[in-house]
């Protein structure tokens, strides 16, 4: 599979279009349905935290986001130049606190990594930041 990417502005309304970017080309890389939404989800969380974390709202700002697949390995990697996020500083949630208060919010990373084989950063300083998410073809 070729690699190919997407930019577009750090607007929430925008999301729809990295969904459906990243979903067909999940497709053709040979997912089904419900791995696909899961794939779609994870990348959705991704931007999202972008959005709200590294750029706080400003919507003149760029993600980048591209996909590529080989060995059974499909790939997402998603860019920002906005304030670095350092993952091991995330905690996993408390499920049964987080409902019996009815919070919202939060569990962007968790579902991340709940629902892609693998999710990696790289935070360099003079670098953008980077979250990549994994999911492997079921065999």
């Amino acid at each position: 599979m070729n690699s190919a990417s997407i930019e577009v502005e750090s607007r929430t309304e925008r999301l729809i279009e990295v969904r459906d970017f990243v979903s067909e080309r999940a497709r053709a890389f040979g997912f089904g349905d419900e791995d696909i939404s899961k794939i779609a989800l994870a990348v959705d969380e991704a931007c999202t935290n972008v959005i709200k974390h590294a750029y706080r709202f400003d919507p003149t700002k760029i993600i980048r986001v591209s996909v590529s697949g080989k060995n059974g390995e499909f790939a997402i990697v998603i860019k920002d130049d906005g304030t670095r996020f350092n993952p091991t500083l995330v905690q996993p949630p408390d499920m049964k606190e987080y409902l019996t208060h009815y919070r919202r919010g939060g569990l962007g990373v968790y579902l991340m990594k709940s629902l892609m084989d693998r999710v990696e950063y790289t935070i360099a300083e003079g670098k953008a930041n980077e979250v990549k998410l994994i999911k492997n073809l079921p065999r």
